[in-house]
């Protein structure tokens, strides 16, 4: 395996790599089941929480409103969730998933264990337990750093 150095280059080597190889999580194309990855992170939060509220939304996906709503938006008129008001606060809104929503998002998530089971085994059995750690470790330092750089706004 090619080391990485860790200057500027190897960061931006490694980004770039990383870019390349998630493309399937940051287009908006659908990839399984008619829906798009941040779609189906949409109704992987609504099946872990009955009653999300959409405005937790904004931070689960790192995006802007309007993107969350356009997110969203597919998904309600597919039937596979439900917007209805807020019992706790009349401004705010909660996604539930349908019985067809449930469905769906149950065939993505085997789709997308089959597709990691492919991944672990391309990775050396001794060490996937440090390859997954030492990747968190590297996502907790871009988020916290992320916010302090003028290039990623």
């Amino acid at each position: 395996m090619k080391k990485i150095s860790l200057n500027h280059d190897g960061f931006i080597d490694l980004f770039i790599g990383l870019s390349q190889a998630a493309r399937c999580c940051r287009q908006d194309t659908a990839f399984c089941e008619g829906v798009t990855f941040h779609q189906f992170v949409i109704l992987d939060a609504a099946a872990k929480k009955r009653g999300l509220n959409i405005s937790d939304l904004h931070r689960i996906l790192s995006v802007e409103k309007s993107t969350t709503t356009r997110l969203v938006n597919p998904l309600i008129q597919k039937g596979l969730l439900t917007r209805e008001r807020s019992n706790i606060d009349s401004r705010a809104f909660v996604l539930t998933l349908t019985k067809e929503g449930r469905i769906i998002h149950r065939n993505v998530y085997a789709c997308l264990d089959d597709f990691f089971h492919k991944v672990a085994g391309n990775l050396p059995a001794d060490q996937k337990d440090d390859i997954l750690q030492a990747v968190q470790l590297f996502i907790t330092a871009v988020r916290n750093s992320a916010g302090g750089c003028d290039c990623c706004k």
